[in-house]
């Protein structure tokens, strides 16, 4: 019995070994990755201003000196804070890069959870816990580089900035992103920055589909449609009843299709998209992408991309749809007040009045008041996607997954990103995680990401941020 324990002994080492050859200094990430994970940084009961301290107390241990090490917080939301740290790079000439991402997570029920959401859990392959995806994946590896590129005495020639901040998920709360912008300018100036918002695709098997770039990405606006009325007796109906005029205002918004927009980002990814349909067999979605770069008011064409994928429709325009309602006060009344939520995801460079304005010439009705709701942040139109950013990413993925396209995308979601390229830095979403259709239930019950894929993902981020800093 004692030669298959030695030979078992002798696996398991070589095992740690090559694992250690494959993942440098994994120990070392999976720590700081379960520190800032399990650091609750819900808006109701965390504290990103903790996370931030916990991180610049890594880095600090790791050699950066203090004086690179940047905590924010405002004194009104003194759990809100942030962190900028600096790695000094050797041109100073050359224009600094910024690593963003941000350490507030999406509220999580324990009782709803099949784990407890502030517990990393490893099983079945997957890292599960609130933020495990988003955004703590990304922000621990942006730490991690910094440390990384410290202890192996990387002096890279472009300075290298990262910062976390908070308020990303949260309308209406402090977001540190947009506090930077505009009170600690200076301090994240930066050529470009790498920030959330793509990721690699994988089909329903598990397979690699392709690698995704975000250049660009649309703005969130709620507008709240509201009609009021004197109401009366349910006995005896009226023709002037708020929940009518407000109901066919919400007829008309469904059935509205604002015009096709393309940008650099939603061109790039249905020239990509189109071949992969095609070698998949499916030419008749494959010549409507192309049909639609050639012509943006290929109203069929459109309409054929938008049905066979909701990701798509979204990428196309600008959308707006009801998400809530509320209506009347008594179940014997006229009612005298009704309203829906109108959420519309604004494309690039577009105006949330005009979008405003669109939907009153749209519904046509004058006691419908349509009124604009919180501003999150300025419009902006898309950064270019130059071959100085796009080409780093495709060389590394030909050398890291050979045959899996890089495909710009135009983000129908938000980020932190619609500050910075609105303070003319332009941000780029780029990620090394490979997600399903279900993108790791971010926001949802039982979050999670592949343990292959947050392992490789951040050795692809590490060399991908080595090739920007060395760069002229």
């Amino acid at each position: 019995m004692r030669l298959p324990v030695l030979l078992l002994s002798l696996l398991v080492s070589f095992s740690a070994q090559a694992q250690s050859a494959a993942y440098p200094g994994e120990a070392e990430f999976r720590s700081l990755y379960k520190e800032l994970v399990e650091t609750n940084t819900t808006l109701s009961a965390g504290s990103c201003t903790l996370a931030a301290e916990r991180m610049a107390a890594r880095l600090k241990a790791a050699g950066l000196p203090e004086a690179d090490l940047h905590l924010f917080a405002d004194p009104a939301h003194p759990k809100e804070g942030g962190l900028v740290a600096v790695l000094q790079g050797s041109d100073p000439k050359i224009r600094p890069m910024l690593l963003l991402a941000h350490i507030d997570v999406v509220e999580a029920k324990r009782e709803d959870w099949t784990r407890d959401p502030f517990v990393l859990v490893e099983e079945n392959g997957n890292f599960y816990a609130r933020g495990a995806s988003d955004d703590k994946a990304q922000a621990a590896v942006w730490v991690d580089s910094l440390i990384r590129m410290k202890r192996e005495g990387i002096v890279p020639r472009r300075t290298v900035k990262v910062a976390l901040t908070c308020g990303e998920e949260t309308n209406g709360a402090f977001n540190g992103a947009k506090w930077l912008t505009e009170n600690r300018r200076a301090l994240i100036d930066a050529e470009f920055a790498i920030n959330e918002g793509a990721w690699g695709e994988l089909d329903a098997s598990g397979k690699r589909v392709s690698m995704t770039v975000q250049a660009g990405e649309k703005t969130t606006q709620n507008y709240r449609l509201e009609v009021t009325n004197r109401g009366g007796h349910s006995s005896r109906p009226l023709p002037d009843n708020a929940i009518y005029h407000l109901a066919g205002a919400l007829k008309k918004i469904e059935a509205y299709r604002f015009p096709v927009q393309l940008a650099d980002g939603s061109r790039g990814y249905l020239a990509g998209m189109a071949k992969l349909q095609r070698a998949a067999g499916h030419a008749d979605v494959a010549n409507a992408m192309e049909a639609l770069l050639k012509n943006p008011a290929d109203a069929k064409a459109a309409e054929l991309i938008s049905a066979r994928d909701p990701s798509w429709a979204a990428m196309l325009r600008t959308t707006c749809v009801a998400t809530t309602l509320e209506a009347g006060h008594a179940t014997n009344a006229l009612p005298q007040r009704a309203r829906a939520n109108i959420n519309c995801r604004i494309f690039p460079g577009v105006e949330q009045e005009a979008v405003r304005q669109t939907l009153v010439k749209l519904i046509g009705d004058p006691q419908v008041k349509v009124e604009t709701l919180e501003i999150r942040g300025k419009s902006s139109p898309p950064p270019v996607l130059s071959s100085k950013i796009l080409g780093p990413v495709q060389a590394l993925m030909a050398k890291t997954w050979p045959g899996v396209p890089v495909l710009p995308v135009l983000q129908s979601g938000a980020t932190d990103g619609q500050f910075l390229n609105a303070a003319g830095i332009p941000t780029y979403g780029i990620s090394g995680f490979f997600i399903g259709p279900d993108l790791a239930n971010a926001h949802g019950l039982n979050e999670y990401i592949g343990v292959q894929s947050l392992l490789q993902g951040r050795e692809f981020l590490y060399q991908l941020v080595n090739t920007y800093a060395a760069a002229p």
